[in-house]
């Protein structure tokens, strides 16, 4: 049975020079990862800012128009 190619081709690779990293590679990932933490947080308050206004603006519209109140009938009813 022959040897695999990418087998090999695999060996050879972790056998070999490593390529250099840059040194500023671990400095960008973690200001990119601040970056992204900032913008979810962000995100996640404008988010509850917006629930909490709606909830707000719903019972100050349920409370000044009486939503669950029955209507009074202008009809009444014959004798």
């Amino acid at each position: 049975m022959s040897p695999d190619p990418r087998e090999a081709r695999v060996k050879r690779l972790l056998e070999g020079p490593y390529p250099a990293v840059p040194p500023d590679l671990a400095a960008g990932a973690a200001a990119r990862g601040d970056r992204l933490l900032r913008r979810r947080r962000a995100l996640r308050r404008i988010g509850w800012s917006l629930v909490w206004a709606a909830v707000v603006a719903f019972v100050v519209w349920a409370s000044l128009t009486g939503a669950w109140s029955t209507p009074s009938s202008e009809v009444s009813p014959p004798w």
